[in-house]
């Protein structure tokens, strides 16, 4: 039976990169994936669009992994933001660079990405093997033995897992990658939901599916503590909650404090480039200016229309008065209201429906340098798999990628 250099399980961003990188030195390379296609999870990331990497510096990069970012060193040193924007030029596929330093292919598609990995893969002779589902691997002396469910064996000297995490079941992150590593000896971490929707308990959220709240600034309490999120952001409402850039980058993290602390305090900042006593002689000036006006229509400054009647009728406050008629009670009521909305977080999305797994392959048991464990020779791990995520914005899919590539190197190298 033939034995390959390198089998590769998982044929997502991190196994694409990493069977061309073991191809491109010259090794035999085969690419075991359980659907029908490569790249599933990719067409579907950034709305269809594909934020593949970010343009930020490197400090960036570690940052956004979060305390144990520094372990990525390494890698994105080896196989950059750049050096990923660079393959897919020499590809042929272009790129545009949108706000925050988001970087997407000229053409806005996922498909174009995925369409150059199955390129560079066909020109480099690495054999694909669809419809694999691993049922069993075997350890031996030099060599892997790896069985499908359908009976299938394939040898291989090295063997790198890039499963991907377990969100978003349907495309094949299932977490069957995390199951295989503990059979052979690998701490998981607990898995945690990263980039998803949280749940609130106020009811008339429930009537404004789709309303976006633009630059708004944010603040978590609990136990007595704040966490600022952001001085700025996009939050949208939902039918169950609220999502949006901010909540999604910031998710991970909520959802450890819901985990230790419970329900959480949600304080939104409609206005957040005016100091609270700045907008109570703002508020006080604009009621003897316009005081013919309803509240209703004087709240079309600040507030998106659908939202008003909602909040003042959660505040009891009737949107057809007129501001010569409020009160300065009411009024100090609604200058609390635009500092600082109170929403109840009483939980988050399923992990399915995250973008991304946060928790793993513990990093501890890697070599940071090569991707291979500390605990197996010759079996190495490679992008979602491994513990942590990062925070949206093309990072997880940069550690995909070049995490990928450092693995298929040291494979083909050591």
């Amino acid at each position: 039976m033939q034995i390959y250099d390198i089998a590769v399980i998982g044929a997502g961003p991190a196994g694409c990169m990493a069977a061309i990188r073991g191809a491109q030195i010259g090794k035999k390379v085969i690419l075991l994936e359980k659907n029908n296609k490569i790249g599933r999870k990719l067409l579907i990331t950034g709305n269809g669009r594909c934020n593949f990497t970010n343009t930020a510096p490197l400090n960036v990069f570690l940052e956004m992994f979060g305390k144990r970012g520094s372990f990525y060193r390494d890698v994105f040193n080896k196989f950059s933001n750049h050096d990923l924007i660079n393959f897919f030029e020499l590809n042929g596929l272009g790129h545009k660079v949108e706000e925050d330093g988001r970087v997407f292919p000229i053409t806005e598609k996922s498909k174009s990405v995925v369409d150059v990995l199955e390129k560079v893969l066909e020109e480099e002779n690495v054999k694909i093997l669809y419809n694999f589902c691993l049922k069993m691997i075997d350890t031996h002396e030099n060599f892997f033995e790896l069985y499908s469910t359908k009976n299938q064996i394939i040898k291989a000297y090295k063997v790198i897992m890039a499963t991907g995490g377990a969100s978003y079941r349907s495309t094949g992150s299932s977490g069957d990658g995390f199951i295989f590593a503990n059979l052979l000896g690998h701490k998981i971490t607990e898995l945690k939901p990263g980039g998803v929707p949280l749940i609130v308990s106020e009811e008339w959220i429930q009537q404004l599916k789709g309303v976006t709240l633009k630059n708004v600034g944010m603040e978590i309490e609990y136990d007595n503590k704040h966490l600022t999120l952001t001085t700025r952001g996009n939050l949208l409402l939902t039918h169950f909650g609220i999502s949006g850039p901010v909540i999604l980058d910031m998710s991970h993290h909520i959802a450890e404090i819901l985990d230790k602390y419970g329900n959480l305090k949600l304080k939104i900042d409609f206005i957040p480039e005016i100091k609270d006593d700045d907008l109570g002689l703002m508020l006080q000036a604009d009621f003897q200016k316009y005081s013919k006006k309803t509240l209703k229509n004087y709240l079309k400054f600040h507030l998106p229309l659908r939202i008003i009647e909602p909040i003042l009728s959660s505040l009891n406050l009737d949107p057809h008065k007129k501001l010569n008629q409020i009160t300065k009670k009411e009024r100090f009521i609604l200058q609390n209201t635009l500092k600082s909305l109170p929403l109840t977080i009483t939980g988050h999305l399923p992990l399915n429906d995250a973008f991304v797994t946060c928790g793993g392959v513990s990093k501890k048991e890697i070599n940071p340098k090569t991707m291979e464990s500390k605990l197996i020779n010759r079996l190495y791990f490679a992008g979602e798999i491994l513990s942590g995520c990062g925070r949206r914005g093309g990072y997880n899919l940069q550690q995909a990628f070049s995490t990928g590539y450092v693995a298929g190197d040291s494979a083909s190298k050591n």
